[in-house]
């Protein structure tokens, strides 16, 4: 006998599709959404641009970012035509010139987010209606290790309180408003440290990639309890590269095995004491430092952050991309 109140059918639940703000797609599906555009990279240039222990061929940049490189382009070109829009409507008194379009790049450590990030450099500068790319690494605006000494932070480099946060987000606040020319301090992985003197200049570009751990965190409150712009409220665009934390931790090794016998033989690199032991105590030295520094970064602030990004690229154990999340409009 049937309820006069009976529940639905369980398949009409299932059928009712699950409410998130992203379009969820496979390899195959996004890889199809690059339409004709032509593939501007050679294999040589492809090499040179990826990252150490980083597996990036032809083939991935064809599938993944010349897509990518397509879209952000409809993006910068949307954003123009909105602009004219907003200077119609403000006539003379409020009518503004073109300023930067940014993108921020954002993911763990050894996830392969700066190889991303060049990459979306060499492809955007390759369209004629945006040819100066300019890409700064968050890298520069950490505190010098004078200071992170000073402040007990050695062993939480890579953390939030490790950055000159409120000069990261003027250097961009900067960019975006369209100053002609705009300087930041420049840091060397082989020194593990700020070089003191030096400067990076970036003068008026048409698009600015940001990249680095912690771009996409949400600004902390003020003392006096208001909110504050954050570095991500200056993005037009984000990236989150992705990738289960087993598969980061041991890329993280690979990485650390290769630099040991490359970058760290050199007589000026911070690490080279690391290649005057054996390969088990270096090995050891990077399982602690992954255990300790990296890995609660990633899950405490890293991480967490995913969801606020544009797009999110899910990487498989082979660092190719498997799936892609792009956030509706």
């Amino acid at each position: 006998m049937i309820s006069p109140v009976s529940s639905p059918p369980r398949s009409a639940h299932r059928s009712r599709p699950e409410a998130t703000p992203y379009v969820d797609l496979t390899r195959a599906e996004w890889s199809a959404l690059r339409a004709k555009t032509p593939l501007p990279l050679t294999a040589e240039e492809v090499e040179r641009l990826r990252g150490l222990g980083d597996v990036i061929d032809l083939d991935e940049v064809r599938d993944i970012y010349l897509p990518l490189s397509r879209l952000l382009n409809l993006y910068v070109g949307s954003t123009s035509g909105l602009r004219g829009a907003l200077n119609t409507f403000l006539g003379e008194k409020g009518s503004q010139s073109g300023t930067p379009f940014v993108i921020g790049v954002a993911g763990s450590v050894a996830v392969g987010k700066s190889t991303v990030a060049r990459l979306l450099q060499a492809l955007l500068s390759r369209w004629p209606e945006h040819p100066r790319v300019e890409l700064v690494t968050t890298d520069g605006f950490l505190l010098p290790t004078k200071e992170l000494e000073a402040r007990g932070l050695m062993s939480r480099k890579g953390f939030p309180e490790s950055y000159d946060r409120r000069a990261l987000t003027r250097f961009v606040a900067d960019i975006k408003a369209g100053k002609d020319e705009v300087t930041a301090p420049v840091y060397s992985h082989l020194i593990y440290d700020i070089v003191p003197g030096q400067k990076l200049t970036v003068r008026r570009p048409d698009i600015l990639i940001v990249e680095g751990l912690n771009v996409l965190q949400p600004a902390l409150p003020g003392k006096d309890g208001r909110t504050r712009v954050g570095l991500a409220d200056y993005f037009d665009f984000s990236v989150y590269v992705d990738a289960r934390t087993e598969d980061i931790e041991s890329w993280y090794l690979n990485r650390f095995r290769r630099l040991r016998e490359t970058a760290f033989q050199n007589p000026s690199s911070y690490f080279r004491k690391y290649t005057q032991v054996s390969e088990e105590e270096a090995l050891d030295y990077a399982r602690r430092t992954w255990r300790t520094i990296n890995k609660p970064n990633l899950l405490q602030n890293v991480a967490p952050t995913r969801g606020r990004a544009t797009l999110v690229l899910r990487k498989g154990p082979d660092h190719k991309v498997q799936r892609l999340s792009l956030r509706k409009l």
